[in-house]
């Protein structure tokens, strides 16, 4: 499994800019994504940034990771991390809802 790692770009170049984690700063290639700007956040997979995103989800994202090495350590505590999910309930996507919708349909008629 490979996990995305979101990440500010701190500076650029040209199919590539400088980024900033958690961990520390980095290379990132970013062909894929087109030119960047400054302070711009990234989703990043092995090196290479796979799509642009926006802050809000750059921090979800890197609270969900936080979860996640909680958990690897054996904490419980980590709910908190997840607000955005708690108190809703989960929704397919819509290409699944027609599906779920039409099968529904099928049982009942």
């Amino acid at each position: 499994m490979c996990v995305g790692i979101p990440m500010q770009v701190i500076e650029t170049g040209i199919g590539s800019a400088l980024c900033r984690a958690r961990d520390g700063e980095h290379q990132i290639d970013t062909r894929l994504v087109g030119e960047v700007a400054t302070g711009e956040w990234l989703m990043v997979f092995l090196g290479a940034a796979r799509e642009r995103m926006s802050e809000e989800a750059a921090h979800q994202a890197a609270d969900a990771l936080g979860a996640l090495e909680m958990a690897m350590r054996g904490e419980t505590d980590f709910e908190h991390l997840f607000a955005d999910l708690i108190d809703r309930e989960p929704q397919l996507p819509e290409h699944l809802r027609r599906e779920a919708q039409s099968a529904e349909g099928k049982r009942g008629g």
